[in-house]
C-alpha cells in the first residue's frame, strides 16, 4: 500500500514537472513572438526609407503591416504583463490588509478584473465576427479578421491570468471562478433592467480598483457598465481599441520606447552621467544641474515611464550625497527629475496627445521646446539654490575630462539630432524616424559599445519593452471606448455650453483648467488621462480661442506634475521602491520641487508666447 502511494506521488510529481516544462516553453515562445514583432516594426520602416531613397519604391503594404504589428505587440505585451502580474494598478489597498481579509481582497479584485477582461474578449469575438462577415482583406488574399483575432485571444489570455493570480489556493481560485461566472451570467441575463444595476456595478468596480485591480479594469469596466446600462452593444469598445492601435502614428510609441529601453539597459546611463557631470559639475550646484540635464535627456526617450528613476537613480544618488546634498534634497530632486523632459521630442505623451487631439505632432514638439527648457531651468535653479544652502562646493572644470566623456558618449549624444533631422528635414515620417531611432539604439548598444549581447540581452530588453507597451496600449484602448461613450452622450458639448454660460474670461478658464488638471493628475495616469480628458477639454479651449498647441502644452505640463502628486503619482512609488524609502518620506521630500514646478506651469499657462513662438517662427 505504501509503495502504491509513493508511486502515485512520484507520478504526480513527474506530471507536474512536465506541465511546468511545457508552460515554460510556451512562455518563452510568447516572448519570442513579441520580440520578433517589435523587431519587424523597427526593420520595415527603415527598409522603406532605404528602398525609397535608393530605388524610388517601397514595400507594398508596409505601413499597414507595421500598424497591425502594433496591435499584436499591444495584446501580446498585455497578456505577458498579466502573466507576470505587472499590469499597472492605481492602488495597492490589499497590501494594507492581512490574513483572510487580504486573501478575500485579492479574490474579489482579481475576479472583477478577470470578468472585465473576459467581457472585453466576448465583445472582441463579436467585433471579429462582424469583420469576417464584411469580407475585408488585409494584404493579398489574407482576410483582415484573421489578423484581428489577436484581440479576443489577448483579452481572454489576460482574463485567464488575472484569474490565476487572484489566489494561490485552489479554494480561492474556485471562488474567483464562481464570481467571474456570476458576472458573465448577470451581464447576459440581467434579472432587472440593466439601468437599475449601473450604480451597484460602479460601486463594485470602484471597490475592486481600490483593492488593486489594474487600471484597465476601471476604465474598461466603466465603459462596459455604461454601454450595458444603455443596452448598446459592447463590441463598440474593441472597435475603438482596434481603431487606436492601428492608427498611422501610434507605432511611434513602442518604437521610441524600445530605443529608450536599449539605452537604459545598456551603458548609456553611466556615459551620459559622466558627460553632464563634466560639463556642469564645475558651477555652484553643478551636481543638481547635471542631474536635471541627464534625467531630461533620458526621459525624452523613455516617455516619463519611470525608467529614468530606475536606470539613473543608483548612479546619481551617491553623486549627490558625496557632493554634500542632504538625503531629503537628493531624494526629492531625483523623484522630480523622473518626469523632467516630458515636453522634449520624442516624448511619448506628446505624440499621444497629438494623435488624440488631432494636433500636428511636429507643432506639438516645437511648442513644447521652450516650456520644457523653462521647467528644466526651474529645477536646475532650485537644485543650485539647495546646493548653496548645503555648502556644496563646485569642482574645478576639467576640459580634458569633459572632452573624453563627450567622445565616449558621442554615439548616444547625437541621437536627438537623428530624430530632429528625420522629422523636420523631410527625410522620414514620424514612424520611420522612430524606427530609425530604435534600430540605431540597438546597433549602438549592441555592436558599438557591446554593452548588450544579441542572443541573450536583446530579446530580454525587447520583451521588457513589450510588457510596458502592452500594459499602456491596453489602458489606452479601453479608455478610448469610455471616451466614445462620453462623446455619444454629448458630455463635451454640454461641458462647453456650461463653461460658456458660467465663465466669461479666458484667464479664469485657464486658472480653473489648471486646478482641474492637477486633480486629474492626482487620480489618473498620463496615458489614460490623455485619452479620456483631452476630448472633453479641447472643445472648451477652442470656445475661448486658445491655441490648440498652447492648450496641449498646458495639459502635458500639468500631467508632468501628476507624476509627483499622491495618490497615484508613479514617480513616488518608483522612487520609494528604488531607494527603499517609505512612501510618506518620498512625498515630503518632493513637496518643494512640486511647488516650484507648479510655478513653471503657471508661467507656461499665462505666457502663451513660450508655446506659440517657435511654431509661428518656423511656419508650422
Amino acid at each position: 500500500m505504501t509503495h502504491e502511494i509513493l508511486a502515485g506521488t512520484g507520478a504526480r510529481r513527474l506530471a507536474d514537472r512536465r506541465i511546468a516544462g511545457w508552460r515554460a516553453l510556451f512562455h518563452r515562445s510568447e516572448n519570442v513572438v513579441l520580440s520578433a514583432a517589435l523587431g519587424a516594426m523597427a526593420v520595415l520602416p527603415v527598409a522603406e526609407i532605404i528602398l525609397r531613397t535608393a530605388f524610388g519604391f517601397g514595400i507594398p503594404g508596409s505601413a499597414g503591416i507595421v500598424q497591425h504589428l502594433t496591435l499584436w505587440v499591444g495584446m501580446l505585451g498585455a497578456a505577458i504583463a498579466a502573466r507576470e502580474a505587472r499590469l499597472l494598478s492605481l492602488s495597492t489597498g490589499a497590501a494594507l490588509l492581512k490574513g483572510p481579509w487580504k486573501a478575500a481582497a485579492g479574490v474579489f479584485s482579481g475576479s472583477t478584473a478577470a470578468a472585465v477582461a473576459a467581457l472585453l474578449g466576448i465583445a472582441s469575438v463579436q467585433f471579429v465576427q462582424t469583420e469576417r462577415d464584411s469580407g475585408n482583406v488585409f494584404i493579398g488574399n489574407v482576410p483582415l479578421w484573421t489578423v484581428q483575432l489577436i484581440l479576443p485571444i489577448g483579452f481572454f489570455a489576460v482574463a485567464f491570468r488575472l484569474w490565476r493570480h487572484s489566489s494561490y489556493t485552489r479554494r480561492g481560485r474556485a471562488v474567483a471562478a464562481l464570481l467571474v461566472g456570476a458576472v458573465l451570467y448577470l451581464v447576459a441575463r440581467p434579472p432587472v433592467d440593466p439601468q437599475h444595476l449601473v450604480v451597484p456595478a460602479f460601486i463594485a468596480l470602484l471597490l475592486a480598483t481600490a483593492l488593486g485591480a489594474p487600471v484597465f479594469t476601471a476604465l474598461g469596466g466603466a465603459a462596459l457598465i455604461l454601454f450595458w446600462g444603455e443596452e448598446v452593444p459592447i463590441a463598440s469598445i474593441p472597435v475603438e481599441t482596434y481603431r487606436l492601435t492601428v492608427s498611422p502614428t501610434l507605432p511611434t510609441i513602442p518604437l521610441f520606447t524600445l530605443a529608450g529601453y536599449f539605452f537604459a539597459e545598456g551603458g548609456a546611463s553611466k556615459r551620459l552621467v559622466r558627460v553632464f557631470q563634466a560639463l556642469a559639475g564645475w558651477v555652484r550646484g553643478g551636481p543638481a544641474i547635471a542631474t536635471a540635464l541627464v534625467c531630461a535627456f533620458f526621459t525624452s526617450f523613455t516617455g516619463a515611464s519611470g525608467v529614468t528613476i530606475l536606470a539613473l537613480g543608483g548612479l546619481l544618488m551617491p553623486v549627490l550625497l558625496q557632493s554634500r546634498y542632504s538625503e531629503r534634497t537628493s531624494l526629492g530632486l531625483l523623484t522630480a527629475c523622473g518626469s523632467l523632459g516630458l515636453l522634449f521630442p520624442p516624448s511619448l505623451p506628446v505624440i499621444l496627445y497629438g494623435i488624440v487631439s488631432h494636433t500636428p505632432i511636429d507643432r506639438m514638439f516645437l511648442g513644447g521646446f521652450l516650456p520644457g527648457i523653462l521647467m528644466l531651468l526651474i529645477v536646475a535653479w532650485w537644485g543650485a539654490r539647495e546646493g548653496a544652502r548645503s555648502g556644496v562646493a563646485p569642482s574645478k572644470f576639467d576640459a580634458g575630462e569633459a572632452w573624453r566623456a563627450i567622445r565616449e558618449a558621442k554615439w548616444e549624444l547625437v541621437l536627438p539630432l537623428i530624430v530632429l533631422i528625420g522629422l523636420y528635414g523631410g527625410f522620414a515620417t514620424l514612424v520611420e524616424a522612430a524606427a530609425l531611432t530604435a534600430l540605431y539604439a540597438f546597433v549602438v548598444e549592441t555592436f558599438v559599445y557591446r554593452d548588450l549581447t544579441i542572443r541573450k540581452d536583446a530579446p530580454r530588453v525587447m520583451s521588457e519593452c513589450g510588457i510596458l507597451v502592452g500594459g499602456v496600449l491596453l489602458i489606452l484602448g479601453v479608455a478610448l471606448g469610455l471616451t466614445n461613450y462620453l462623446i455619444d452622450a454629448q458630455v463635451p458639448a454640454r461641458g462647453v455650453a456650461w463653461v460658456r454660460t458660467t465663465i466669461s474670461s479666458p484667464l479664469v478658464f485657464l486658472f480653473l483648467l489648471n486646478l482641474f488638471l492637477l486633480v486629474v493628475g492626482c487620480l489618473m495616469d498620463i496615458f489614460s488621462a490623455i485619452v479620456v480628458v483631452v476630448p472633453l477639454i479641447a472643445p472648451m479651449g477652442e470656445a475661448f480661442g486658445i491655441d490648440p498647441v498652447h492648450l496641449g502644452i498646458i495639459f502635458l505640463a500639468n500631467m508632468e506634475l501628476g507624476y509627483l502628486t499622491p495618490p497615484v503619482g508613479m514617480n513616488l512609488f518608483l522612487s520609494s521602491y528604488r531607494f527603499q524609502k517609505p512612501l510618506m518620506e518620498v512625498c515630503r521630500a518632493v513637496v518643494p520641487w512640486l511647488l516650484v514646478l507648479l510655478g513653471g506651469v503657471l508661467i507656461i499657462t499665462y505666457v502663451p508666447v513660450l508655446t506659440t513662438a517657435l511654431p509661428a517662427w518656423l511656419g508650422r
